[in-house]
């Protein structure tokens, strides 16, 4: 009966107590806490955090609950850019070192071992066939050799990784292999051609981890064509990924094609950006009553280089008299700078007086500033606006939920827009040098 109640007592923290990931930062003072999501094709959910050491290292402990699959460790904010993906087989504890430089690098675990093993495998072959090419060689047999390597490499770690989830990816990520030597071009057009074979972007486990996105950013960025057009290729490009996602659901379509969208716009490459919204992902976000991306999308649109501004009413003293008008009506510079400020931004009370200079050394009719205060009360911004009396001053009742700011998509202050006299948005300046420069050019 002892031996009995004192199993009956270690049988809960046995099954609470299942396996751990260990891990550790480098450099330890750039990393305080690590958080542990299970990811699924559209969720990720959160399952606990684990505070980093000194030494910078972290542990998280699983328990039965734990389901195998795909897992992620997020070290910073925002959380979809600093993080790292582990496979979770249920069997094995794993162990790991981050680095910001070089990555992570598994310690412990046959499954995410496995996995790293093929990756630098391949990449090993893959520098062999880049070195080849960018020799000109001409020696048949050695690039016979090298493909022989690549083929047996893929082969060998696919018969490795029976049974183990790793097998997915190794599978997914198969190149294309040559059985006989080709020239450069036509290698690079049977990469391009064959460079989706193998991925199935209706494979959970793929849509669960990073590798479908990865996927698609390095064939839209790194696949060439003959074409000299730079946005024409990354169209194209971006039309042979949308062709083989054709039969994913919505939402996965949703989270890939953001992302891509996303790219585009942190680079500044409007036409591309637009491009993907208007073919595509406005679609899907109709067929997911998604409102909010429906309306980013737009506002995003709408305040693209080229475009007419969006319009917006305000009241002005002309002859004495109060009177209202519209940005459109507007016919008294060659330019306008619109300005997106408050009476709270520290970075506005520096900018906005460094912007009034600047404009005074401008001929008169060159340039007039539309300064709009993003303000939850006037109190503050009133008599800030006596100090400007050649801007334009609007009111932005409401700050960040004020329907000017929202129409031009503004999250932050000072927000630049400059147009032409037409009102089309001819540059977004980040700050005022940027500004400044644009007009000094």
């Amino acid at each position: 009966m002892k031996r009995i109640l004192f199993l009956t007592l270690l049988l809960p923290s046995f099954l609470l107590a299942q396996h751990t990931i260990k891990g550790k930062f480098s450099p330890p003072e750039n990393y305080n806490v690590a958080l542990l999501y299970k990811v699924t094709p559209t969720i990720s959910e959160y399952i606990k955090n684990a505070d980093v050491k000194k030494d910078g290292s972290f542990e998280f402990k699983l328990d039965s609950t734990a389901t195998k699959g795909m897992y992620r460790v997020v070290y910073a904010i925002p959380q979809e850019d600093y993080n790292f993906d582990i496979i979770y087989n249920g069997k094995e504890d794993i162990e790991l070192t981050f680095n910001s430089e070089t990555g992570v690098k598994f310690i412990k675990s046959v499954e995410n071992k496995l996995l790293e093993s093929y990756t630098n495998s391949m990449l090993m072959v893959t520098q062999s066939i880049s070195n080849y090419y960018g020799k000109q060689a001409k020696d048949t047999i050695a690039l016979k050799a090298i493909f022989k390597t690549q083929r047996d490499t893929q082969t060998n770690f696919e018969n490795a990784a029976k049974e183990a989830i790793a097998l997915q990816f190794i599978k997914a990520n198969k190149p294309y292999i040559p059985t006989k030597a080709e020239d450069v071009k036509t290698y690079v057009n049977n990469l391009k051609k064959h460079y989706f074979d193998y991925v199935d972007f209706n494979n959970k486990t793929l849509q669960s981890s990073s590798f479908l996105e990865e996927k698609m950013l390095n064939y839209v960025f790194g696949m060439s064509s003959n074409s000299k057009d730079v946005i024409a290729n990354y169209k194209q490009n971006i039309n042979v990924v949308c062709s083989k996602m054709k039969n994913t659901s919505p939402k996965v379509k949703r989270i890939l094609l953001f992302d891509l969208w996303q790219q585009m716009v942190d680079l500044g490459i409007e036409p591309v950006a637009n491009y993907i919204a208007e073919e595509y992902l406005m679609d899907v976000a109709v067929s997911l009553n998604d409102q909010n991306l429906l309306h980013a999308l737009i506002v995003y649109k709408d305040t693209s280089t080229g475009s007419v501004a969006p319009d917006f009413s305000f009241q002005i003293k002309k002859d004495k008299t109060t009177v209202t008008q519209k940005l459109s009506e507007l016919n008294v510079a060659e330019n306008y700078i619109i300005v997106f400020w408050s009476s709270t931004c520290s970075h506005c009370l520096d900018e906005v007086p460094q912007l009034q200079a600047f404009v005074k050394t401008k001929a008169k009719g060159f340039v007039k500033v539309v300064a709009i205060g993003l303000e939850d009360e006037p109190d503050s911004w009133k008599p800030l606006v006596e100090k400007y009396p050649e801007f334009i001053h609007v009111y932005g009742k409401g700050k960040w939920d004020n329907e000017i700011g929202n129409d031009y998509g503004v999250k932050a202050t000072p927000t630049y827009f400059v147009l032409n006299k037409n009102k089309e948005i001819t540059a977004k300046p980040e700050n005022f040098d940027a500004l400044k420069e644009f007009f000094e050019n």
